[in-house]
């Protein structure tokens, strides 16, 4: 087996754009999360004779927070253009493709889980595009707040991915598929690749 360039090109901005998004919502969710921080916020300027109000202190811990959840959404319109360049490479990519049923009972459960990737990462570069500019779109914010709790819950489904994409290359790699990590580095064919 071997990877085009193109694919393995994508494949790993593909890898570095999602583990960046993953980070992003990560610091959101537990360091910068403003919920906690305004308490802290509060509490510090307590300690320093300024007293604010619980709103105060959460519109700080969120500005404190904006610029890190900017690279958010920058990282969004990467992965968007990402998902278009994975559609043209399918279509563009001559190379041989086994069709699904010739393939063993495993390799359909790990093409599956593909498809599911690629279906909840289109999902993800919608709904985002969606939350951000629901208000361009005519939407009521409410509908975004739903779309976002979608988005969110999506969330999962990548990062579950993520631990069962590493953890099974590293297990290809170290048995029946041995040099997987570095054709999908290098694009050389492995002579003991099954």
């Amino acid at each position: 087996m071997k990877y085009t360039l193109g694919f393995r090109i994508w494949h790993w901005l593909h890898a570095a754009v999602i583990l960046g998004l993953l980070g992003t919502v990560f610091l959101r969710k537990t360091f910068l999360s403003y919920k906690t921080n305004a308490e802290i916020l509060m509490a510090k300027l307590a300690d320093m004779g300024t007293d604010i109000t619980i709103e105060d202190a959460k519109i700080l811990a969120k500005t404190i927070r904006d610029n890190m959840w900017e690279w958010h959404i920058i990282l969004g319109y990467a992965l968007v253009a990402l998902v278009i360049y994975r559609i043209v490479l399918f279509f563009l990519d001559k190379s041989k493709r086994e069709s699904f049923s010739s393939l063993s009972l495993h390799k359909k459960g790990v093409k599956s889980l593909y498809y599911l990737l690629y279906t909840t990462v289109l999902f993800m570069s919608i709904s985002g595009f969606i939350i951000y500019f629901y208000q361009d779109l005519g939407l009521a914010k409410e509908v975004a707040k739903q779309i976002k709790e979608l988005h969110e819950a999506a969330f999962n489904i990548i990062m579950i991915f993520v631990l069962l994409h590493v953890a099974g290359v590293i297990i290809a790699d170290t048995t029946q598929e041995n040099g997987l990590i570095s054709t999908m580095i290098n694009g050389k064919e492995v002579d003991n690749f099954k």
